[in-house]
């Protein structure tokens, strides 16, 4: 039997209903603990804490909210690891921004949260803050791409600068379930304020997960491949016992 599931809010703006969101209510698994996740995302975003000790890791979904399948994947897992004796922690974000996932949205408050981890005051800054205040060794954010968009495949991105072991992890992933790595020499430097590289910048390896389906929708197959992606993550850190 696994340790008793801990949530709690970090941030209360980002309250939203997620019962309006039909799509992702009709594929929910099954489960208490989901439906306490959905209760408390009315009151902010809910992280889920699992097990216990080291090593110290997060599993986010839902930092664009018209991203469906991680979100659903990122349920699926928790239900899965509820039970679970585990070698260390899981922390896991199914929704990120409950708001965005209630509208279906990639934005919220007008702009890109995966463009903010970097700004006083924004959610994906106050993960961040949680991260490094509960002493996580490592993140990985899960999204999903539209089919001929950018990536456009399913894909895995990481750095080898600041943190080699963000290309480490993402080299694990591709062995386990062939995920293409799109990897940059050094974090940061297409753009500022994403999530990953944040951590990265921090000295916390990260690594950006993406699966293929259309926006505001869970194409055939896809919240699995973001499950089995997650797993995969997990597998890295010996953290499930011969699953």
């Amino acid at each position: 039997m696994g340790s008793a599931v801990k949530i709690r809010i970090i941030s209360p703006e980002t309250a939203g209903n997620i019962h309006k969101n039909k799509i992702i209510i009709e594929n929910i698994p099954d489960g208490h603990l989901t439906e306490k996740i959905l209760e408390a995302a009315l009151k902010g975003t809910p992280l889920i804490n699992m097990g216990n000790g080291s090593p110290k890791v997060i599993l986010t979904a839902g930092i664009h909210g018209n991203e469906l399948p991680p979100q659903i994947a990122a349920l699926q897992m928790i239900e899965h690891l509820k039970d679970k004796d585990l070698n260390g922690s899981v922390f896991m974000l199914p929704f990120a921004i409950p708001y965005a996932t209630m509208k279906s949205s990639r934005r919220f408050k007008g702009f890109d949260m995966n463009r903010k981890a970097s700004s006083e005051g924004y959610i994906t800054n106050k993960i961040i803050k949680a991260v490094k205040s509960l002493k996580i060794c490592s993140l990985a954010d899960f999204h999903a791409t539209k089919p001929h968009s950018n990536p456009g495949v399913e894909s895995i991105f990481c750095s080898k600068k600041p943190c080699n072991k963000s290309f480490k992890i993402a080299e694990h992933i591709n062995r386990a379930i062939s995920s293409k790595i799109i990897c940059h020499d050094n974090a940061g430097t297409l753009y500022t304020g994403a999530l990953e590289d944040e951590c990265n910048l921090s000295g916390i390896p990260a690594v950006t997960c993406e699966v293929v389906s259309h926006n505001n929708k869970i194409d055939p197959g896809s919240h699995e491949r973001s499950y089995l992606q997650m797993k995969a993550y997990l597998d890295y850190f010996n953290i499930l016992n011969s699953d």
